[in-house]
Parts: structure tokens; C-alpha cells; sequence
């Protein structure tokens, strides 16, 4: 049952209006939005956090946009912190304001992405706090996600 229990919570936080479920998958979740078009793969950070915390990857098909990592923090940064995202042993330096944490460039969104589907963990940290995710489920929201989208005329 403890199993489900972050997955319930994650549940619990997606706003449900005009939002179709993908898929459930461990720790990950998948959502496609009617309007505008987005589907996106969700986790929420684990333990106890100031503020909820959510990774997502997400894909707008009428904005040519494909795997945008997107983070909300569990704290406010200052402008210009150094919020650094650390998935197996790759590190990335995101671009940050307020709570809010992306990675510099479409490049930069592949390479983590790439990191996410190889790793079991990841954390982002800066400004004296830390964020914790697992990764079980990632790759298979990931591509639910995509595969949402995809099928979007």
C-alpha cells in the first residue's frame, strides 16, 4: 500500500479539469491536456518538502515543442542561483526563477531526458535545499506522453 501512496498524492495534485490520463507507471505519471494540446510525464519530488515539488517533461504538438523539462522547486531561488540537476552522474546547470527550473536549450532537454531514461534517481539542489525523485516509470511516462501527442490530429 506504501507503494501507491506517492502515487496517490501525485494523482491528487494534477488538477483534474480537461486532463486525460495516460498511464500510471511506479513513481511516474502521464497526462495529455485538451486545450491547448500538451501531453507531459510527472513526478512528484519525494519526502517532506516546504512546497510540493514536480518534475515533468512535456510535449506542445502546436508549438513544435518535443521533451521540455520542466521543474517547480520545493523553495523560491534567487535570481541567477545556481540550481544544479544531478541524474545518475551527469550534472546539468538549470536556467531558474522563482520555483520554477528548465534546462538552457532543446539540446540540453535531450541530454537529460537521455539521463533520465539510464538512471534510477535524480535530485535538483541549490540555494539549501534538495528535491528527490526516482525514476522508476520515467522512460514509460515519457513516451506515453509522446505517444499522446502523436496521435493528436
Amino acid at each position: 500500500m506504501t507503494r501507491f501512496l506517492p502515487l496517490a498524492l501525485l494523482l491528487a495534485a494534477a488538477p483534474l479539469a480537461a486532463r486525460e490520463s495516460l498511464g500510471v507507471y511506479d513513481n511516474w505519471a502521464a497526462f495529455k491536456d485538451a486545450s491547448p494540446a500538451r501531453c507531459y510525464a510527472i513526478a512528484k519530488a519525494q519526502g517532506k518538502l516546504r512546497a510540493p515539488a514536480y518534475a515533468t517533461v512535456s510535449t506542445w504538438p502546436g508549438k513544435g515543442v518535443r521533451g521540455a523539462v520542466h521543474i517547480v522547486l520545493s523553495r523560491e531561488v534567487p535570481a541567477k542561483a545556481a540550481v544544479r540537476l544531478a541524474v545518475g552522474d551527469r550534472r546539468f546547470t538549470l536556467v531558474t526563477k522563482g520555483r520554477n527550473a528548465w534546462a538552457a536549450d532543446a539540446r540540453e532537454d535531450a541530454a537529460i531526458i537521455a539521463a533520465i531514461r539510464s538512471a534510477a534517481r535524480m535530485s535538483v539542489s541549490g540555494g539549501g535545499f534538495t528535491d528527490r525523485y526516482t525514476l522508476a516509470g520515467a522512460a514509460t511516462a515519457i513516451d506515453a506522453a509522446l505517444v499522446g501527442c502523436a496521435r493528436r490530429s
